[in-house]
């Protein structure tokens, strides 16, 4: 069975694509490399940030859902999302520009013996920075280069995902048996699960909680997070083990930006599998990558009707010099 490679993705819900897109843009420094709609409810935006080229493992995505209810963070859910910088001394670099911008954060912390720092966006959307010092496993991405952060301290990809739930031996069991995840490490309650390569880049915290209340998902929280394959070949393979193990699955979906299958591991907890190609480059160009509405083939019939259902954002950054901000 080939195993899982790492990361892919993680998509979440906001409240804002316009407030989101100057988040990651202007505050992260992140690089907005599709801006697309769902392809199953054409008037949300769908927001893709990631490293400089688009790379599969490093790219955070966003819906922006017309109407939706604030969510509520507890237990059975995805409930934290971590982003990969270089260094420890890339996280002096960073607390310092969240106390300057006055982005709520926890302060530098261990865990795994890993230099963090959680902080919060404007939704109370929960992230982490992870330090990639003496990190082996999954090689990371490449920083954005044209953006607002220095290179040396800039986000590369994406670090481990946390998981929180009430029903650890269970899903313990379809991490190890079914997703071919080990266990490598435990700190009281939460549990350190690695895949393929393993490192930053293909890691899940998994929390045991049975004293929150169940988590309700709305904006500020995550959709589902999406793990690499490496072609359609492999994604089949993945089809036949989940339904091998009784798990409904979504079967194959081309997303024309990469090749998925969509399954429910446990409770509120929508994992998804997608290969590292096509990838986004293939209808924009690097320079302007992400700054028109991008529409897979079988939606761009339809472009008139969506471009009214969905208001302008301005994502042109190819005009702008953004300095390095060092502080």
């Amino acid at each position: 069975m080939n195993h899982l490679k790492g990361i892919h993705h993680v998509t979440a819900i906001t409240s804002s694509a316009e407030e989101n897109y100057k988040f990651f843009t202007h505050v992260l420094g992140m690089r907005l490399v599709k801006k697309t709609v769902n392809q199953d409810d054409i008037q949300t935006y769908h927001l893709f940030f990631a490293d400089d080229k688009g790379s599969a493992g490093t790219d955070m995505t966003f819906f922006d859902f017309p109407n939706i209810q604030k969510g509520v963070h507890g237990t059975n859910e995805i409930s934290k999302t971590s982003f990969r910088v270089p260094t420890d001394v890339a996280l002096d670099y960073w607390l310092k520009r969240f106390d300057r911008l006055n982005i709520k954060h926890t302060g530098i912390k261990e865990q795994f013996g890993k230099k963090t720092l959680s902080f919060v966006d404007f939704d109370d959307q929960q992230y982490q920075l992870i330090s990639d010092e003496n990190n082996t496993g999954v090689a990371s991405g490449t920083p954005w280069q044209d953006g607002p952060i220095p290179l040396e301290y800039a986000i590369t990809g994406l670090g481990p995902v946390f998981v929180r739930v009430a029903n650890f031996k269970h899903f313990k069991e379809v991490l190890e048996k079914v997703m071919l995840f080990t266990e490598i490490a435990e700190e009281g309650d939460f549990h350190l699960f690695e895949v393929g390569e393993g490192g930053n880049g293909a890691q899940m915290v998994v929390e045991f909680n049975t004293v929150l209340p169940v988590a309700r998902q709305g904006f500020g929280t995550v959709h589902h997070a999406a793990f690499r394959v490496e072609n359609r070949a492999v994604l089949d393979e993945w089809t036949e083990r989940f339904e091998s193990f009784g798990f409904h699955t979504s079967g194959y979906v081309n997303r024309h930006f990469f090749e998925s299958l969509y399954a429910r591991v446990a409770p509120q907890i929508l994992f998804e599998l997608a290969t590292d190609d096509p990838g986004f480059m293939g209808d924009e160009p690097y320079e302007t990558l992400g700054e028109k509405l991008s529409l897979p083939p079988f939606l761009e019939p339809k472009r008139a009707q969506i471009e009214e259902l969905v208001r302008p954002i301005d994502t042109v950054r190819s005009a702008i010099t953004f300095d390095k901000e060092y502080e």
